[in-house]
């Protein structure tokens, strides 16, 4: 037993001495060559952009100054875009010998996540004197959609906040921004055509309804969808629609559908032809923004305040002419206008599960959030719809992950969505069949920012769920495990702390203290 117990700590050993990489790579043979790194170490391929990012990337995580060399030395590192080795797109490999490092992918995204492999490899050497121990991996992830949602109607953060978690993703390949931009307590991206939606809709947040005015203007977006775009990352836009709508109609109360005594304002007015004119509108400027080509327009909670359309004559007429028996019907009707837009614009149209019931056309994506309706997540299944899961448990972030957190919901009611519960989640945990997983696009983290008021906090609440959320989406089931997880993102938090994140250390409760606001 002692020496089953020994075999299993030398190969524990390697493998964090090999692998230091999050997420954990499909295969990685650890080898008995070692490379050293130093200032002397030439990057052959740094005409490229990918030569120049790693020479860059690596001097900032160790300080080591590699230069510009060629394909022939031994002390080399090869950036290999190689288009006839028809890996898939997002894989790459790396082979660390004696005699050199070369890092290959057939397309420019593996390449990247390559590179950002060997850096965090780099990184973890530096402790031995940046002795890379020789390695093969060979990788590609499990999902296409590895996304982080940030909700920046109800507190916003700003450009330089999201750039630096768009850096973060990219270090954990993860792969879609959903951008969360409006809701009820704020709108924040300017419209030109109604410019009161963000002079007006912007003023306020969740914390404080008179808090001065923000928004991004459209040149803040561009600047931030090119600066995800070079970090091979898709945003993709939310416009919430017909319900959270309370910032945009107090700025354009001609559109609103009423509300209820706890959401007033909240929904538009579905019975107004002027209305569609209107969003339609909108979304054609955003999809002049955003090149990802999908627009995500909500869709959920309508039921939380539509009960004024009872008392709109124009909903009455809507429902007499198209033969709607109720206020559900209104609601579909809504959608599949809505869906129409997007989708002549040449969109995707997604959603949040509530969509499924939409019997349309359109077919849209659909975002499974509410755990506790698998009823949902089967429909959508059973109509064959492509599906993005980002279950309450454990995928919401602002969602405390330590029963010992004093500020957050209520864990004995929502319960604690910690960093081994997000790592271990898996889409078979809800009986998702071989078969079906073609429709399971991936997985994704939502960060609500009700409870989320200054970006400390923000940090303290995505890191290091972050990392586990990315092992999540990219590493096979077979190869994770949370213990060898749980000393590779020790790893990071020194990376954290250069990086000024102010990370929750989840296996010493006691040594960082929670921001409150």
């Amino acid at each position: 037993m002692k020496v089953l117990c020994l075999l299993v700590l030398c190969a524990w050993i390697q493998i964090g001495l090999g692998c230091p990489i999050i997420p954990y790579p499909q295969k990685c043979e650890v080898t008995d060559d070692v490379f050293v790194l130093n200032d002397h170490t030439q990057i052959a391929g740094i005409g490229t952009d990918m030569g120049a990012s790693l020479q860059s990337k690596l001097f900032q995580l160790t300080g080591i100054t590699a230069q510009e060399g060629n394909s022939t030395g031994a002390n080399t590192i090869r950036v290999v875009l190689e288009h006839a080795s028809k890996l898939p797109n997002e894989a790459y490999t790396i082979d660390i010998k004696n005699g050199g490092i070369t890092i290959k992918a057939s397309h420019e995204a593996g390449l990247f996540y390559g590179i950002n492999s060997f850096l965090q490899i780099a990184s973890a050497a530096e402790k031995n004197g940046f002795r890379l121990k020789g390695v093969r991996i060979a990788d590609e992830p499990r999902f296409g959609w590895r996304g982080i949602m940030i909700d920046e109607s109800r507190h916003f953060f700003g450009k330089d906040k999201i750039k630096q978690i768009l850096d973060w993703m990219a270090f954990y390949k993860l792969n879609r921004l959903h951008w969360h931009l409006t809701d009820s307590q704020g709108w924040r991206i300017a419209i030109k055509k109604y410019p009161k939606l963000a002079l007006v809709g912007g003023i306020g947040n969740f914390s404080d309804p008179f808090a001065p005015v923000t928004y991004y203007s459209q040149k803040d977006i561009l600047e931030i969808v090119a600066y995800g775009k070079a970090r091979f990352i898709e945003i993709v836009p939310e416009i919430d629609m017909p319900g959270h709508a309370a910032a945009a109609v107090r700025a354009y109360p001609e559109f609103s559908g009423g509300g209820s005594k706890a959401h007033p304002d909240f929904t538009f007015n579905p019975g107004k032809e002027e209305t569609y004119s209107f969003l339609s509108d909108i979304l054609r400027e955003v999809d002049a923004l955003f090149p990802s080509q999908m627009i995500h327009i909500g869709g959920d909670e309508v039921h939380y305040g539509n009960e004024k359309w009872t008392e709109l004559p124009e909903v009455a007429s809507l429902m007499k002419e198209n033969g709607l028996k109720d206020l559900k019907e209104v609601e579909l009707y809504f959608f599949q206008r809505m869906a129409d837009s997007i989708k002549n614009l040449n969109n995707r149209v997604l959603g949040w599960d509530e969509v499924v019931s939409n019997d349309t056309d359109v077919n849209p994506i659909v975002f499974w959030w509410r755990h506790t309706r698998p009823e949902q997540l089967r429909t959508a299944l059973d109509k064959k719809m492509d599906i993005v899961m980002c279950p309450r448990a454990p995928m919401y972030f602002d969602y405390v992950q330590d029963s010992l957190q004093m500020y957050g919901p209520d864990y004995k009611r929502f319960g604690v969505n910690s960093v081994e519960r997000i790592y271990d989640f898996s889409p078979e945990v809800y009986h998702v069949s071989p078969e079906e997983m073609k429709h399971i696009l991936g997985i994704q983290g939502n960060v609500w920012t009700e409870r989320i008021k200054s970006a400390q906090r923000l940090d303290y609440m995505l890191f290091p769920r972050i990392a586990a959320l990315a092992e999540a989406c990219w590493t096979q089931v077979a190869n994770k495990d949370f213990d060898t997880f749980k000393d590779r993102v020790q790893m990071h938090y020194l990376l954290y702390e250069k990086d000024n994140v102010y990370y929750f250390d989840f296996l010493d409760f006691r040594r960082r203290s929670e921001p409150m606001k």
